[in-house]
């Protein structure tokens, strides 16, 4: 198995990225250039090998490329993103994925879907119902990972841009995320609340180690409490625009 990390770098004009739930910060380019960097060199420091997407410098939201696909076992399903805008982003993604030789499969219109909103817990592939997934995105989803064993739930959102805004999962199965931005804690099997909203973003980097945001100390401390070990990265920049940790790369694991 090995482990492959798609990124992509930001954008010149980042700082004209969307922001729905959030006032409008201005964004230092400069800085989220060498924080963009940190993250890589923190996924690379933990045996990733990162492989860049094609720039999409005309698209200011284009580094968050998690949005742009959602990978599930081996295959590869390119999404359609719910702001026009960030649309033409997969290309890129697309072309990263099919030079791997990943099967490719797409979310087609009306369907919406950013990868953003999905959280997949072993065979169980939530899903956010919100602003910018909708639900014929999440029917074709269901349709595309019946036949590979993936069951697709459907989670309302409506208090954040997307699901794993709210949630994500730590490598046992145990969902974590800020109370204030789950609509029904009670839909995932086992429910960890954490004490900070950028807490709730954490990527699972092997093992027991994860890497999680620097603005979310005392989670990170809750965390390592658990016994995992907790890399925080620098990524200020990005949350003025609602991004976290897992939007910065896409995660994929194949066989060799």
């Amino acid at each position: 198995m090995s482990q492959i990390a798609l990124v992509r770098r930001p954008s010149p004009l980042l700082d004209d990225g969307i922001v729905d739930h959030i006032e409008k910060v201005a964004v230092d380019l400069d800085r989220a250039r060498d924080q963009w960097r940190g993250y890589v060199d923190a996924l690379e420091a933990h045996g990733w090998q990162t492989i860049e997407v094609d720039p999409a410098d005309d698209c200011p939201d284009s580094v968050f490329v998690e949005d742009t696909v959602v990978m599930f076992r081996n295959v590869a399903v390119i999404s359609r993103p719910g702001a026009d805008s960030r649309k033409p982003e997969t290309d890129g993604t697309r072309r990263a994925l099919e030079a791997l030789g990943c099967p490719i499969a797409e979310i087609r219109e009306p369907g919406t879907l950013d990868g953003g909103d999905v959280l997949k817990v072993g065979d169980t592939v939530y899903v956010g119902r919100g602003g910018r997934t909708n639900a014929e995105g999440i029917a074709q989803l269901r349709r595309i990972l019946a036949p590979l064993g993936g069951t697709v739930v459907a989670v309302p959102v409506t208090k954040v841009l997307h699901l794993k805004t709210a949630v994500t999962a730590l490598p046992d199965g145990t969902v974590i995320g800020y109370p204030d931005f789950v609509d029904n804690p009670a839909i995932f099997d086992r429910f960890l609340p954490v004490p900070e909203p950028h807490g709730t973003a954490i990527v699972c980097l092997g093992g027991s180690e994860l890497l999680i945001s620097a603005s979310a100390p005392q989670t990170a401390e809750l965390l390592r409490d658990l016994g995992y070990g907790v890399t925080e990265v620098a990524i200020s920049e990005f949350e003025k625009l609602e991004g976290c940790p897992t939007c910065l790369s896409v995660r994929v694991r194949r066989l060799v």
